[in-house]
C-alpha cells in the first residue's frame, strides 16, 4: 500500500516536470514519502531545471530529502505546507522496518542548518514523525506568492 501511493506520488510529480515549461514551478500536494533514490533522482532534476517548488501540502520522510538538494532560495510554502521528519528505515523482505542510523546521521547532516537545528531541538530524528509546518516552516522558508 505504501509503495503504491509513492509510485503515484512519483507519477504525478514526474508528469509535472515533464509538463512544465522553463521557469514554471514545481508543486507538491501531497507526498507520503517512499524510498529514497527515486526521490533524490528527481529532485536533482529539478535544482538542474532552475525551476521554483511550491510545498503546498504535506511532504513526508523521502519527500522532505528537497530541502537538501533544491537550493533554499528556489524552495517556498504555502499555509497548507507541512513537512515530516522521522528517522531513516529500511524494510526487510518479510516487511518488517528497521532502523538506518547511519543514513539518519547522513540525511540529518545534508538538511540546511535552520532545519537541522528545528530537528535538533525536537529531540532529533527517531521513529517518531516530526511535523513542521504553520510559524515554525515560515521562519525557515518564505510564503510563496
Amino acid at each position: 500500500m505504501q509503495r503504491a501511493a509513492f509510485l503515484n506520488a512519483l507519477i504525478i510529480v514526474s508528469a509535472l516536470l515533464a509538463t512544465a515549461p522553463a521557469s514554471a514551478e514545481i508543486r507538491i500536494i501531497q507526498s507520503p514519502g517512499g524510498q529514497v533514490g527515486p526521490f533524490l533522482d528527481l529532485f536533482e532534476k529539478v535544482r538542474e531545471s532552475g525551476e521554483r517548488v511550491v510545498i503546498d501540502g504535506p511532504c513526508l520522510s523521502a519527500c522532505t530529502l528537497v530541502l537538501s538538494i533544491v537550493p533554499g532560495e528556489r524552495i517556498c510554502v504555502t499555509k497548507r505546507a507541512v513537512l515530516g521528519f522521522h528517522a531513516a528505515r529500511s524494510v526487510d523482505r518479510r516487511g518488517r522496518f528497521y532502523a538506518e542510523p547511519e543514513a539518519s546521521v547522513a540525511v540529518l547532516a545534508a538538511y540546511p542548518g535552520p532545519v537541522r537545528d528545528w530537528i535538533n531541538r525536537r529531540g532529533g530524528l527517531s521513529s517518531r514523525l516530526l511535523l513542521m509546518k504553520g510559524r515554525d516552516l515560515a521562519a525557515i522558508y518564505p510564503r510563496c506568492r
